[in-house]
């Protein structure tokens, strides 16, 4: 019975350690199969993120093409290399050249041939050193992205990788990117960098013999040497060829021209159209691709005319030239010329005068002159002073250094009179006129208002063209919106971007919308902020299209002497020049097209003859011949009013106005509430107008009432000797008292109320002297003249007086034949 349960127990324990055993054997096996699950997720997921976020950082070229993809000109890339940023396809010849020749599966295989891995190794056992890599072009993608030493351990991950590639990217993203970055030998990287540097054209251009050369290219890019002998290349791409001719890709026709094709035997320059817009793109947005705005057949007509211009011009000593053409229809440049002669990079023909600030002279007038309108404080024509004026020590004058008297405002503006223009902008306050510069996009306007004060309408501060011609379009487009029914009024900077393909594009071939629009903000850096629709325009188009009307009246025959007057184009155009003849402006609008230009020297050097109107002036509507003609702004007559305006004073029709001389005319509506002609008075004059009278003193010379155009004292001094027809008051007649006569008689010329002189010495060191200028109604009246109690003389006719006051205050009174007196203070330092 013992024995038994001896044996019984030795059973159970042998079951007990079969089991144990068997439990033991069950754990190391799922064991090893969780640590085998842990494997493959950990290779599944390495495989899932094997590929790098990005999958080339190399640096690219930075390229520029014109509004139909046209390459404009290119910038080498950070590293020396000339590497294009990727495309999204591949020029079909260049495509079944590539497949041909490197990777006849390539649409059927995963992105591995094994078929090929086997064949390359058998190959390579055989010969006992490589002579086959058996790589698709997918794994030579992937070396490509990786760069790393070529070794067994390297091609296994390669096969990993390429099979991960085929994952993503679709077959001809991969072509796309193997073609980018494929060497071509020296610093030549991608097909179309190759296509431009051995051929001298886009790679969509290539031929068939074109194509096999860069299929072959990468297999031996060393080959692509200018100074060697290359009949090793030679026969691949000719091998190439015939391949493509057994196989019926190409036919017989197409093999013999594209076997005598020779190879090419000098690198090709790249483009240099609108090299500056090139430039300014490379700085701003290096290694993109970016489509211009620019029409390049317009440009580089635009470029002719202004390197023809550039060589009259330099042999005046001025040596620089930049010009802008917008089509104002869809706001964008068609032409971009910073500048001339960029290759030569003399005389600082590389700097952007487009975007570089410069003494504005005159060309900011019309904005004022606008402005006045739509506010009425200015009639179109109403007359303004045009006479010496010395305003706290600021004593502007015409560049002509003559005076009219009085001049039309329209045609002050057309002849681009000084004196008027800062009278006017004293009447309209130097700071709005500052704040409405800020508002139509002037950038460079950094600082204070009272800073530049009154020289603000002459040039006292500075400007880009960027900035000016995009004013001049904001005034004319207000027009045109207004024409065309806008229901408000939108305005933003001009556009000098279609496309912009961003470094993302070149990992992900997707355009980046958001990189998109602020490169293209960097692009035009000098933006104003766009108007928000419920936003007033800047300028009203009623006084808009009067400015412009003005504007197509400039006319000044001393500097208009030009053989193409004949083919001027109806143009709203104003000119500058900037003081000492530094910098000549012209900008000219029509309802399609805008040509602003600027003619000098970016070394800031004046030149005698250095002015607007005689050299950018003479580009501008040479540029305008080479646009198509255009009609004209229409007259928006909701924003404007008819008024009866008196044609002499260009005011208001006076109770005074004589019927002859009222005209009715369109003014803007807010002009109806404007200044009523005050120079017509009723004057009463003796039967035969020799005299004036009065009813008590007339006597036998009988009286009768007429109606008299008369101005200021010195307005009339200098009015009648350019306005033969204009005529003084009679004197009054002897019987009648002159001793009640309230009209001005006299007005001094020189010096100004309040003003203060420096008497400078003479070359021989003794005191020098200041002309005192008066003006009399009569000029044969006998005037005396005092300076404090001292009597100084008489004068008749001419009534000039030199005096040299000494240092202090002093008064100085003039009394006529007739008693009358005027006195004005003045100051010597």
């Amino acid at each position: 019975m013992g024995e038994k349960l001896k044996g019984v127990k030795k059973t159970g324990e042998w079951i007990s350690l079969c089991m144990s055993r068997l439990l033991q054997w069950f754990y190391v096996l799922h064991s090893r199969k969780k640590i085998a699950l842990s494997v493959l997720a950990f290779l599944l997921v390495w495989y899932l993120f094997s590929l790098p976020g990005t999958l080339f950082d190399a640096p690219y070229s930075t390229l520029v093409s014109d509004r139909n993809g046209e390459l404009l000109g290119a910038r080498i890339a950070s590293d020396g290399q000339w590497r294009f940023p990727p495309a999204d396809s591949v020029p079909g010849k260049y495509e079944i050249c590539l497949i041909q020749f490197e990777d006849r599966h390539f649409r059927y295989h995963p992105g591995v041939n094994p078929l090929a891995l086997g064949r390359a190794m058998t190959q390579n056992l055989k010969a006992g050193r490589v002579v086959s890599g058996g790589s698709t072009i997918t794994m030579q993608t992937v070396r490509l992205t990786r760069r790393n030493k070529r070794t067994y351990f390297e091609k296994f991950i390669e096969v990993i990788l390429a099979t991960r590639l085929e994952l993503s990217y679709s077959k001809k993203q991969i072509l796309a990117l193997y073609a980018s970055h494929a060497p071509m030998g020296g610093n030549v990287v991608g097909i179309d960098a190759a296509s431009w540097r051995y051929f001298g054209h886009s790679a969509e251009s290539l031929s068939w013999g074109e194509a096999a050369v860069l299929a072959v290219l990468p297999n031996s890019p060393g080959m692509m040497h200018f100074g060697r002998d290359r009949e090793g290349l030679l026969k691949k791409r000719n091998r190439l060829l015939r391949q493509l001719l057994d196989d019926n890709t190409i036919d017989r026709t197409d093999y013999e021209l594209a076997v005598s094709e020779p190879l090419p035997d000098h690198p090709h320059p790249l483009p240099q159209i609108a090299p500056h817009l090139v430039t300014q793109a490379f700085l701003r947005n290096p290694g993109d691709h970016i489509q211009s705005t620019v029409d390049k057949h317009l440009q580089m007509r635009a470029e002719e005319v202004l390197d023809r211009w550039n060589t009259e011009f330099s042999q005046n000593g001025i040596f620089n030239l930049a010009a802008l053409i917008v089509d104002l229809q869809t706001n964008e440049v068609l032409s971009y010329n910073g500048n001339v002669g960029f290759g030569a990079n003399a005389y600082g023909s590389q700097v952007d005068i487009i975007q570089s600030p410069r003494s504005t002279g005159s060309i900011l007038k019309p904005f004022l002159y606008c402005a006045m309108l739509q506010e009425g404080m200015l009639l179109p024509a109403e007359l303004l002073p045009d006479v010496p004026i010395n305003i706290n020590g600021f004593a502007p004058k015409n560049f002509s250094l003559a005076y009219d008297g009085a001049v039309h405002a329209d045609e002050a503006l057309a002849r681009s009179l000084n004196v008027p223009s800062v009278v006017s902008l004293r009447r309209y306050g130097v700071a709005k006129f500052y704040d409405l510069l800020k508002k139509a996009g002037m950038t460079t306007l950094n600082r204070p208002a009272d800073h530049y004060g009154l020289s603000l309408i002459l040039g006292g501060t500075e400007g880009t063209l960027w900035d000016i011609a995009n004013a001049y379009a904001r005034m004319a487009q207000t027009v045109t919106d207004y024409t065309r029914e806008a229901t408000y009024y939108e305005w933003e900077n001009f556009r000098l971007l279609r496309d912009h393909q961003p470094r993302e594009r070149h990992v992900f071939g997707k355009l980046n919308e958001q990189s998109q629009s602020s490169s293209s903000f960097a692009m035009t850096k000098n933006s104003a902020p766009r108007s928000k629709p419920d936003e007033s325009p800047l300028f009203n188009a009623g006084a808009a299209w009067l400015t412009l009307q003005a504007l197509t009246n400039v006319n000044r025959p001393e500097e208009l002497n030009w053989d193409f007057v004949p083919s001027v184009r109806r143009v709203a155009w104003k000119t500058g020049t900037s003081y000492g003849f530094r910098d000549a402006w012209a900008v000219g609008v029509t309802p399609k097209y805008l040509v602003a230009v600027w003619t000098g020297n970016a070394s800031g050097e004046g030149r005698p003859g250095l002015t607007g109107a005689r050299t950018s002036a003479r580009v501008m509507f040479d540029l305008f011949n080479i646009l198509p003609a255009t009609g004209w702004f229409e007259t928006p007559y909701g924003e404007l009013a008819e008024a009866a305006v008196c044609r002499e004073s260009g005011q208001l029709k006076g109770m005074y106005c004589p019927e002859s001389s009222i005209d009715t005319l369109l003014i803007p509506a807010r002009g109806l509430q404007g200044a009523v002609c005050g120079y017509h008075r009723r004057v009463h004059l003796s039967e035969d107008g020799q005299y004036r009278v009065y009813e008590q003193c007339a006597g036998d010379r009988g009286i009768r009432s007429v109606s008299w155009f008369q101005l200021p004292p010195s307005w009339e001094w200098y009015y009648k000797q350019r306005h033969p027809a204009y005529r003084s008051l009679p004197p009054f007649s002897p019987e009648c008292d002159s001793g009640n006569i309230s009209d001005a008689v006299m007005q001094f010329i020189y010096p100004y109320p309040g003003a203060i002189l420096r008497i400078t010495k003479q070359l021989d060191g003794s005191r020098g002297k200041a002309v005192f200028e008066l003006a009399h109604r009569n000029p044969s009246a006998r005037v005396f003249w005092h300076l404090g109690a001292d009597y100084l003389g008489e004068t008749s006719n001419i009534h000039q007086m030199e005096l040299s006051p000494d240092p202090g205050e002093h008064t100085l009174t003039v009394v006529d034949e007739n008693g009358i007196s005027l006195s004005i203070r003045f100051k010597v330092d």
